[in-house]
């Protein structure tokens, strides 16, 4: 999965798309057959013989009562399927979470207790576990001439991965053996140091502080290379077969695998891509970084293959689908 210098390899993409988001053809291309919709799965809490309780609740009770219940919590993947069942909502193939689990306007939906007391976690946005990718993947290599060739077009927005003119290091690492780490949480510790460092503690000096390359997680080499541009979005790209994705351990071979994170003790990982297409371009999956699921463009058999794959939740959309989170006519 080496790099690609040569981004005209996806200019190809850029008159298919529209101007603006109102249909999901802003990041989806135009020009195929069909599409499906692949749900990226949630997360349900119980608790055994009660509800979860609130946060109101939980602030409440005596820190040993709250601990004794966290540590009852039973998490496991939920689909969508599921949480409209719980919330007595319909589930269809243009369905927005936030309507599916009854959010208020004023209230956020990334948590949600149902009427049955489980707590429902929101699909990640522009993510999925592996074994997800790997079961679209298997179907994908099997409706393209070239499995073994295509390319991978990963987001250059996310933390860390390139290297930037700054002063704080572009990738910040925190592991449980970090002596200044007591009790806050990784991601809040992070946040908090990135913060004082960019903080303005001395004004006079800061105002001739020169800003100094940050490595990232990519090579100084890619960092400064060139990116593929499309509206809103900018990918760094990389060679990449699409075959190579039916085994989850496609990370291994990631040009782009956090090996600065393994460094510092984590295990190895890697962004997926967040646009996939083979060399003959028979189809393109898309996972939009403001995504709850990823869309597949292909043709009516791929389609089809995806859509009755027991072990993913996908639907057919038409084309001009909007997913946007006011798109839900049916959950109102």
């Amino acid at each position: 999965m080496d790099w690609i210098a040569d981004v005209s390899q996806g200019d190809w993409l850029r008159p298919l798309l529209d101007e603006g988001y109102g249909t999901m053809h802003g990041v989806v291309p135009r020009g195929y057959a069909a599409y499906a919709r692949v749900f990226h799965p949630a997360v349900v809490r119980s608790l055994p013989g009660r509800a979860v309780p609130t946060q109101a609740e939980y602030e409440r009770m005596p820190d040993a009562e709250a601990q004794a219940l966290i540590d009852q919590y039973v998490d496991r993947p939920a689909s969508w399927a599921d949480a409209a069942e719980a919330f007595g909502t319909v589930m269809h193939p243009l369905a927005q979470w936030r309507s599916l689990v009854r959010t208020p306007p004023e209230e956020s939906w990334s948590r949600r207790l149902a009427p049955d007391g489980r707590e429902f976690s929101a699909p990640y946005e522009g993510e999925m576990e592996p074994a997800q990718l790997a079961r679209i993947a298997a179907h994908l290599a099997t409706h393209t001439e070239t499995p073994d060739a295509g390319v991978a077009a990963v987001w250059a927005g996310y933390g860390g991965l390139l290297g930037y003119y700054g002063h704080a290091p572009s990738p910040a690492y925190v592991s449980s053996d970090d002596p200044d780490v007591v009790s806050a949480a990784d991601a809040q510790y992070i946040s908090h140091q990135e913060m004082l460092a960019r903080s303005i503690h001395d004004p006079f000096n800061d105002a001739f502080r020169k800003p100094t390359w940050q490595p990232g997680i990519l090579s100084d080499e890619i960092s400064k290379g060139p990116q593929l541009e499309l509206p809103d979005r900018e990918y760094v790209l990389f060679s990449a077969p699409p075959a190579a994705f039916v085994n989850p351990a496609w990370i291994l071979d990631a040009t782009w695998r956090d090996q600065p994170g393994e460094e510092h003790g984590f295990a190895p990982s890697a962004q997926h891509p967040n646009i996939l297409w083979p060399t003959d371009r028979a189809w393109v999956m898309v996972s939009e970084i403001d995504f709850d699921s990823t869309i597949v463009a292909g043709s009516a058999e791929l389609i089809a293959a995806l859509c009755a794959d027991p072990l993913l939740e996908a639907a057919p959309i038409p084309v001009n689908a909007d997913l946007s989170w006011q798109a839900d006519l049916i959950n109102r």
